[in-house]
């Protein structure tokens, strides 16, 4: 159903072209970091882009990962003088930690400042913490526990405590209603669009390549059976299941299969204490805020109080999903963008004053 809003640049042959798209399209480069003591370090995966400006720290939901934020990160990048980092969080995309288990919000606020003292030492450059979802609320919690003092700026994207505590209920049955593997990365990638899951062709084509990891067939059966997190708002689309995406063990040609990368049904412990005073702790934030959200419905009692006593910068962006920036990229930038020049953060991109200045 959401073929009809595809550009034409994705088709070959009069088909829709599900093939993925490397992260070299949008990051100038990838690293992975290392914190913690030589002898037992912990290695993070991330990926950078741009060379002046205040630095973007991009932290993604549950069950993607940094590179659900490549296309906002080529939107973003074009519009202001800015440095993005976007980081895979623990047991996400090719992180890899001693404590995978390990998602608490303690845990991972500090994963996030470990990773900047890594790259910038002591005296990193002005921060911008932009959070999604689960990532929302670390940022939330990060800039709370005050543990990267350069962070002059937050934005949070459709993370509100109360509808997140609303859906906590229904995301086991959620998980478990979901293709265990596929057949192909390209069979995932069209799943995902089909299934309303990413509403952008584009970022589903570099996104997905996060989220699912190629097994050989006898790894695979010997994995435990796993499900992504789809973060904590259940979407509403039609359901689409089509068992021809997923892999058949007893009718399967090839040798490997492709299975997601996190099990984070099994740390349901942890969610409550992702999102609970979330709301609060958000408005007691001491530095300009952002919140966007995908419908006007996601907002809680505390915050839309705080909305109306002008504590935030609040923005919808209908009609999309759950994953905001993947499926309304430009839209998202474009808000980033103005929340950046208002404070005085970062400047307007030279050509993107002079495309402004000609069209007025």
């Amino acid at each position: 159903m959401w073929e009809e809003s595809f550009d034409t640049e994705h088709e070959v042959g009069g088909k829709l072209d599900y093939s993925p798209v490397s992260w070299r399209e949008y990051y100038d480069e990838m690293e992975d970091v290392n914190v913690g003591p030589a002898d037992s370090r912990d290695v993070f995966r991330i990926y950078k882009a741009g060379s002046e400006g205040p630095l973007l720290v991009l932290l993604h939901g549950g069950g993607h990962s940094a590179l659900s934020w490549a296309v906002f990160t080529t939107a973003i990048t074009r519009r202001v003088n800015c440095r993005v980092l976007a980081m895979d969080l623990r047991g996400h995309g090719d992180t890899l930690v001693r404590q995978s288990d390990d998602f608490s919000t303690q845990t991972m606020s500090s994963d996030v400042a470990n990773v900047i003292q890594a790259c910038y030492g002591e005296t990193p450059p002005p921060i911008i913490l932009i959070g999604h979802g689960v990532g929302g609320a670390i940022a939330v919690h990060t800039v709370g526990n005050m543990v990267i003092p350069t962070t002059v700026g937050l934005v949070a994207i459709d993370v509100v405590e109360g509808s997140a505590m609303e859906a906590l209920h229904s995301i086991q049955n959620f998980l478990k209603g979901r293709p265990k593997s596929f057949k192909s990365m390209d069979h995932a990638i069209e799943w995902s669009v089909k299934s309303g899951q990413i509403r952008n062709l584009e970022s589903a084509k570099v996104s997905m390549v996060g989220q699912i990891k190629r097994c050989e067939v006898e790894e695979a059966d010997t994995l435990e059976q796993a499900s992504p997190v789809p973060d904590v708002v259940v979407e509403r689309s039609e359901e689409f299941y089509d068992q021809s995406y997923v892999n058949d063990k007893e009718n399967a040609a090839s040798e490997s299969v492709y299975k997601w990368r996190i099990d984070l049904s099994k740390s349901e412990k942890y969610w409550d204490g992702w999102f609970r005073g979330t709301s609060n702790l958000f408005l007691a934030c001491n530095l300009p805020k952002l919140l966007l959200l995908a419908g006007i419905d996601r907002l809680d009692r505390d915050l839309t109080i705080g909305q109306m006593q002008g504590r935030f910068m609040m923005q919808v962006l209908p009609p999309c999903g759950h994953a905001v920036q993947e499926d309304k990229p430009e839209r998202v930038a474009e808000a980033v963008a103005s929340f950046l020049q208002r404070h005085k953060f970062a400047e307007a991109r030279r050509e993107t004053r002079s495309s402004n200045s000609l069209s007025q």
